[in-house]
C-alpha cells in the first residue's frame, strides 16, 4: 500500500478535514515522503522512544494519537529536532489524529472506554467547535462507584491508581465519557444531567464543581483512557493486509 493512500483512508474514514479549525493538532500525515507501507506500528505518543521502537520493528509508518506539531511549527530545535530526527534517520513517516480520533463513535478513544465499561445506546457528547469529542450513554447495570474505579483500573494505568470524586447517586446509571485532558466538560456532564462523568486527568475546580453538581468524576488516566483510539487504528491496518506492531510506552498519567 502506498503511504498516501494509508492516510487518505484513515482521514476518510476519521473525517480528519472537519477537524481543521478546532483542533490545533496538524492532523493527518505531519512527516514522511510518498513511499511504498508494509509495516505500521501503532502508539499513543510521537516521543523519541516511540518512534527508535518503531524504527527497531521495521515499520514505515507511526501512527499515533499525539503528534509533534501543534498549532504550527516555527523552528525545528530541541526535543522538536530530535524526534524528527528520528523519524527522518529511520526513513520513518508519521501520522497523527488526535481529535478526530477522539470523536469517532465506533473507532474513537470515548467509545473504546463506553465498550469497556458495557456503556450502551450512546450518543455524541463533548461539543467543541460544533464537533463532539466524546460519548454519553446508559449502563445496563448500574455501577457503584467501587464497581466503577475497578472497571477502569483494567485500562493501562501503569499503576496509577483511578481517583473517583464519589458525588453523584449510589447507583450510576447514565455516564459521559471524554478521554484525556477532558475536564473542562464536567459543565456540560452535570446540565445533561449524567451519573457519572468519565476522563482521564482533572484540575483543581474539578472538586467543587463536581460538588456542587451531584455528579461523580472518575479520572482514569490521560494514557489509559487514550489507547483504544489507535488501537482500532491498528486494527483497521491489520484488515488492510498491513504487518503491524502495537507500541506500549505508559505514562502513569
Amino acid at each position: 500500500m502506498r503511504l498516501t493512500e494509508l492516510c487518505d483512508r484513515y482521514d476518510d474514514r476519521l473525517r480528519t478535514d472537519d477537524f481543521a479549525d478546532i483542533d490545533a493538532s496538524a492532523n493527518g500525515l505531519q512527516v514522511g515522503r510518498e513511499g511504498k507501507v508494509e509495516h505500521a506500528a501503532f502508539a499513543v505518543d510521537a516521543a523519541v522512544e516511540t518512534i527508535d521502537r518503531a524504527a527497531e520493528a521495521g515499520a514505515d509508518v507511526l501512527c499515533v494519537h499525539h503528534g509533534l506539531v501543534w498549532g504550527g511549527l516555527e523552528r525545528v530545535t530541541g526535543r522538536t529536532h530530535d524526534r524528527i530526527g528520528a523519524l527522518i534517520e529511520n526513513d520513518l513517516a508519521l501520522y497523527v489524529s488526535h481529535l478526530p480520533l477522539d470523536s469517532h463513535p465506533e473507532l474513537g478513544n470515548a467509545a473504546g472506554v463506553a465498550d469497556h465499561l458495557g456503556v450502551e445506546s450512546t450518543t455524541p457528547f463533548g461539543s467543541l467547535g460544533g464537533e463532539t469529542i466524546g460519548l454519553a450513554g446508559y449502563a445496563p447495570s448500574t455501577f457503584r462507584v467501587d464497581d466503577l474505579v475497578d472497571r477502569l483500573s483494567e485500562l493501562d494505568t501503569s499503576g496509577r491508581d483511578v481517583r473517583a470524586l464519589d458525588f453523584g447517586p449510589e447507583e450510576l446509571s447514565e455516564v459521559a465519557i471524554v478521554t484525556g485532558s477532558g475536564a473542562d466538560w464536567l459543565g456540560e456532564a452535570a446540565e445533561a444531567g449524567v451519573d457519572a462523568f468519565v476522563t482521564g486527568e482533572g484540575k483543581q475546580q474539578v472538586y467543587h464543581e463536581a460538588r456542587e453538581a451531584g455528579v461523580t468524576v472518575v479520572l482514569a488516566g490521560h494514557y489509559a483512557t487514550e489507547t483504544s483510539g489507535v488501537r482500532s487504528l491498528r486494527t483497521l491496518a491489520d484488515e488492510w493486509g498491513l504487518e503491524t506492531t502495537w507500541i506500549d510506552a505508559p505514562t502513569g498519567l
